[in-house]
């Protein structure tokens, strides 16, 4: 363990859950002056995510799920849950306020992305299925 990590784990351990969060809210404010969110976010994401995955020291400090031998890294760990739950609110933030073409050529490449991914391990029969009911799904709802 490192020296800051030493330092903040004496500062942090007899500190409440409520004082934490109190510093945390003062503390953001002036540690995010200057800095661009937009590109800073997808890098916090993706370290956050290869963490929880298990691709980072930082994945022995999450509290992810162990996994057995039979699992992939996520099965094992609690990102999909998350991510489930994240992703839809994040697309309900985000897509309004993109330009329309930005937002059909994002909104195009999401959809192959999620068709080829969630159809992955099917057979033809179940792949069409799954396509089938994802398109009266979207139509549906004209």
């Amino acid at each position: 363990m490192g020296m800051m990590d030493r330092m903040m784990e004496k500062f942090l351990g007899d500190m409440t859950v409520e004082e934490k969060k109190k510093m945390m809210m003062e503390m953001m404010p002036k540690m995010m002056e200057g800095i661009d969110m937009a590109e800073m976010m997808p890098q916090m994401m993706m370290a956050m995510m290869s963490g929880m995955m298990g691709g980072s020291p930082q994945a022995e400090k999450s509290e992810k799920v162990s996994t057995s031998s039979d699992q992939t890294p996520m099965e094992g760990s609690m990102m999909p849950n998350m991510m489930t739950e994240m992703m839809p609110n994040c697309l309900n933030i985000i897509l309004p306020g993109m330009p329309k073409e930005d937002r059909i050529d994002f909104v195009l490449n999401i959809v192959v992305i999620l068709k080829e991914q969630g159809s992955a391990g099917m057979s033809d029969e179940e792949r069409q299925d799954f396509i089938a009911r994802v398109v009266e799904k979207i139509t549906g709802s004209l």
